[in-house]
């Protein structure tokens, strides 16, 4: 302990008050229920004396001693609370007392007995302050302490010590424990230059010290810094907003939500508040009410949300144990359960808490935009910077009956919308048209109006009219749409889309909620119409134009989705909403039936192209047989791609644009006549005389002896650039007299890259191909297996890498062919390797995916397609191939796609006969080793069957 200096004395200061722990500042005042049940502060106050007494470091370590366990049945009998009421605004109320408290009694005992100054100088005042959401009295459980010790001049070596002293303290205890020391020309300077600083100072609340010396600060810091610069504070903080959501994804609907930092959060609010406070020198939310700034039911939900977001916070921190603010998937299903979200008909638990969490955020949204209007109401100024989004110029320009105020559009009078309800939705349709932004006041008068969306209005011609024009408009409906929908209009007009506002789906996949994935479609399609898709979508930007149907595509991708949640199949009920729905939105009967055909087909085109052989005629004519005719194939192929896109930022890649582009090329074929289905032997006889003409460097011979390898279906399952390919890999195979050849070639316009394995034949290939694929850290999408006439095996796999893309660095191709090489010869149990791969994230862990295997004997006239689904982890795919050759069974190719969480795997497969297999006793045999592998991950011992030659 540092020794007390002699220092020059100074006039004693009057004697200061310790002030008493305040009560949060943004919500009405929360009463600390029997507080000595909290922490028993005379008690308290009687060990540090005794401590005290104790020489040198002793007294530090007895107070320490002291105050832990004193602080830990403080904080468990909080948390017993909490478990009890679920009351967050007790919580963060009651921790702030604790600490208050805690930094109290350290600072009586320090300045009256450890570093008594008998005759302090005046610049020897302290003052300490909370800051941060501790400076607003809100405390999460494991939130860090932030502190600004204030002094009146520079630090003197008393103040050094007083402060070095409770720090170690508060450190010794376990706190986490922001601080900083300055003295009030010192804070001053640097709000002025730091916009965080100048907030934290705005928040700013005294614990204990000199009370002058606070409130003078207080007293400088409004006249030097908040007069006059309200308009330079705002746009920062709307600045920093803005950045802080587009670091979080700029938007509320992410299904892993930051509950603090994320559109919708704590944050908001908070900002919300800062703002209230420069501007109208406000403590609270209350205060606004007084003065007129926002209404009493609008400050009830501004405390409504607050109290919900708290207590969601608080019950992520105990679960926890640290100061987590992320609400991910592993923790939503246990914090559902503790806030009494249960299980309901077509709804799980967690999906009705998840949906209750997204309504508050999007209130949180629609507060925002009433306080900006009240903003607008109170502040009469020019615009600058960003402020113009709050105070523009005034304009007396008027367009269809609207005034437009500064560059916005708003009514004319408080009225409008009583006058004439079709002006709730008129109001959007010409700030589409016009290309305006919708003024804060007008919005704000929305949400109070929206009870005059009822049934009356839903019927009229005019309203139906004007919301399909804006659906349909080719000036960005995703905009004026998220605008509908965030302000309760698009809910209220169309009660289908309300019922899945905010409707989360809980798995992995899906990104967004499905509202918020509706108008993300919407606004895909309308990018592929504008041409702003083009490279993406080179075939659908090409033909999208020569659609006849666009209202109908547009109600489509508008209902494709919008009855999940409910008990069903959501594709048949949405259709029957499309054929309610169309009518009243102006669609003819025409129209109407496209549209409800397209919902109730919405995931037919992507089944068929990431789940069947397309190579297989078969499976396009089955296709063909379903859309029937080409307009609805096109609009088929933009509904998919938009459907696909909308889900989330990395779903989408090259490999299913070319699967979907290859289906539709080849149905549109076949509808259009093109396609002659010859005699098998015509056809190989064309594919063959096709491949001649790409290898002149062939002789005769050379090319002769290649067509003897081939079985009649390999000749009919490849394109004549393929089988090129594999012309020129056998030859030179041949001439080097290699064993084994494995090549690869990267497609980066389908984002895949193709490996090609050429060896001897042998059970288990594929297994072993698929195992070493899996440790060299790729994600097989297809595969085709062929076995040619003598003996030697074509594998060819298509494969990404763990983003999507195309599997193409050097060092990892150079990687994947030694491994091929290492496995395929004996040297490296794939097995044993994927062992030691690490488990999945927790994250992954709490999904459950019931485990299916399907059979299907018509999808392809020559194979057997076994469909399996289950819960994703590694190793999987190689499990199940080796499980079903331990049972004889030939695998010709493979469609292999993850969906988050859920793995759904296709195979395409013969019997050892090369037949497929239709036998209830072997299909229920193969089904029962499937459903152990994907349950329990139990393989059984190969039985090492020999491949048939002429397997495909």
């Amino acid at each position: 302990m540092r020794a007390i200096r002699r220092r020059r004395s100074r006039p004693a200061p009057e004697p200061t008050p310790i002030v008493a722990p305040a009560a949060p500042a943004t919500s009405p005042a929360v009463a600390i229920v029997e507080p000595d049940r909290i922490i028993d502060i005379a008690a308290l106050d009687r060990e540090f004396e005794a401590a005290a007494a104790e020489p040198g470091n002793t007294a530090r370590q007895r107070i320490v001693a002291a105050l832990k366990p004193a602080m830990a049945a403080g904080r468990a009998e909080i948390e017993r609370r909490f478990m009890a009421n679920q009351d967050g605004d007790q919580v963060m109320a009651a921790n702030a007392f604790l600490m208050d408290s805690v930094i109290q009694a350290l600072h009586r005992i320090i300045r009256n007995r450890l570093f008594r100054a008998s005759n302090p100088t005046s610049g020897e005042h302290l003052s300490i302050c909370a800051v941060g959401g501790y400076g607003r009295g809100e405390l999460a459980p494991q939130s860090d302490i932030d502190l600004l010790f204030l002094l009146p001049y520079k630090q003197t070596p008393h103040t050094e010590q007083v402060v070095e002293f409770l720090l170690y303290v508060l450190w010794d205890c376990g706190l986490k424990v922001g601080h900083a020391t300055r003295s009030i020309d010192e804070t001053l300077r640097q709000a002025t230059s730091d916009v965080t600083i100048r907030t934290a100072v705005l928040e700013a609340r005294l614990i204990s010290g000199d009370q002058a010396l606070f409130q003078l600060l207080e007293r400088r810091f409004a006249a030097e810094i908040i007069e006059g610069s309200a308009i330079a504070f705002v746009d920062a903080k709307l600045a920093e907003r803005d950045a802080r959501h587009q670091r979080m994804g700029d938007s509320r609907y992410v299904l892993e939500p930051n509950i603090k930092e994320g559109k919708g959060g704590l944050r908001d609010l908070h900002g919300l508040l800062w703002i209230a406070k420069y501007l109208f020198r406000v403590k609270g939310i209350e205060a606004l009410v007084e003065r007129g700034v926002l209404s009493a039911d609008e400050a009830h939900r501004f405390n409504r949300d607050q109290s919900f977001l708290w207590t969601l916070r608080c019950h992520l921190h105990y679960l926890t144990g640290r100061p987590e603010e992320r609400l991910t998937f592993d923790v939503q299903t246990e914090i559902g359960r503790r806030m009494g979200y249960t299980d309901h008909a077509g709804a799980r638990g967690v999906e009705r808490f998840m949906k209750h969490y997204f309504l508050i955020a999007k209130d949180v949204g629609d507060l925002t935009r009433i306080f900006i209007a009240a903003l607008e109401a109170e502040q009469k100024r020019k615009p600058t910077s960003l402020w113009r989004r709050l105070l523009p110029s005034a304009s007396n320009r008027t367009i269809e009956g609207f005034k437009i105020d500064g560059g916005r559009l708003t009514v004319a009078s408080d009225h409008a919308f009583i006058e004439d309800p079709v002006n709730l939705i008129r109001l959007f349709h010409v700030a589409q048209s016009s290309r305006l932004d919708i003024h804060p006041q007008a919005l704000r008068l929305v949400t109070q109006s929206l009870k005059l969306i009822d049934g009356r209005l839903r019927t009229d011609p005019a309203a139906n009219r004007l919301f399909l024009e804006i659906l349909t408009s080719r000036i960005d409906p995703e905009t004026t749409l998220r605008r509908m929908n965030e302000a309760g209009v698009f809910g209220r007009f169309v009660p289908d889309f309300g019922r899945v506002v905010a409707q989360m789906q809980y798995d992995m996949y899906h990104v967004f909620t499905v509202d918020e994935h509706t108008i993300f479609a919407i606004g895909m399609l309308a990018k592929m119409e504008a041409g702003e898709l083009k490279q993406e979508l080179p075939l659908i930007s090409s033909m999208i134009d020569s659609i006849a149907s666009r209202a109908a595509l547009y109600v489509a991708v508008l209902l494709h989705d919008i009855a999940k949640g409910r008990p069903g199949d959501h594709s048949e009920l949405g259709a029957k909403i499309a054929v309610k729905l169309g009518p009243r939105l102006g669609l003819t009967a025409e129209e109407t039936e496209t549209a409800a055909w397209l919902v109730l087909h919405h995931l037919d085109m992507s089944r068929t192209a990431f789940k069947r052989d397309i190579d297989d005629p078969q499976t396009v004519q089955d296709f063909v047989a379903t859309v029937q005719s080409p307009e609805r194939l096109k609009l088929l192929l933009c509904l998919t791609a938009a459907d696909i896109r909308a889900v989330g930022p990395k779903v989408w890649n090259g490999w299913k644009g070319g699967l979907l582009r290859e289906l539709y090329s080849r149905a549109q074929e076949l509808m259009s006549g093109n396609v002659v289905v010859d005699a098998r032997d015509v056809r190989i006889a064309k594919a063959q005389g096709d491949v001649r003409e790409l290898l002149p460097e062939f002789s005769d011979e050379d090319f002769g002896a290649f067509t003897q390898r081939g079985y009649p279906f390999y000749w009919l399952s490849h394109d004549p650039a393929a089988l090129a390919r594999h012309a020129r890999l056998m030859r030179q195979a041949d001439r080097n007299k290699d064993s084994l050849t494995v090549v690869n070639r990267v497609d980066t316009y389908r984002s895949v890259t193709e490996v090609i394995v050429y060896t001897a034949d042998h059970p288990g290939l594929f297994s072993r191909i698929a195992g070493a694929l899996s440790v060299a850290g790729t994600k097989i999408v297809d595969a085709r297996i062929v076995t040619m006439t003598d003996g030697m095996a074509l594998d060819t796999f298509w494969v990404q890498d763990p983003g999507g893309g195309a599997f193409e660095r050097g060092d990892k191709l150079a990687k994947l062919a030694v491994l091929l090489e290492n496995v395929l010869r004996g040297h490296l149990d794939p097995n044993v390797e994927l062992k030691r791969e690490a488990a999945y994230p927790s994250r992954m862990r709490v999904f459950t995916v019931a485990p299916r295997v399907l059979f299907d004997n018509k999808a392809s006239a020559a194979h057997t397609v076994i469909e399996v689904n289950g819960r994703d982890r590694p190793a999987l795919l190689f499990d199940l191939t080796r499980a079903l050759t331990s049972l004889g069974v030939q695998i010709a190719g493979a469609k292999i796609a993850t969906y988050g969480e859920k793995v759904v795997d296709v195979f395409f497969v013969k019997d050892v006969f090369g037949l497929k297999i239709d036998h209830e006793t072997k299909l229920a045999e193969i089904r029962k080793t499937l459903f152990r592998v994907l349950e329990d991950g139990e393989v059984p011992r190969t039985k090492e069957p020999a491949r048939v030659r002429g397997a495909a």
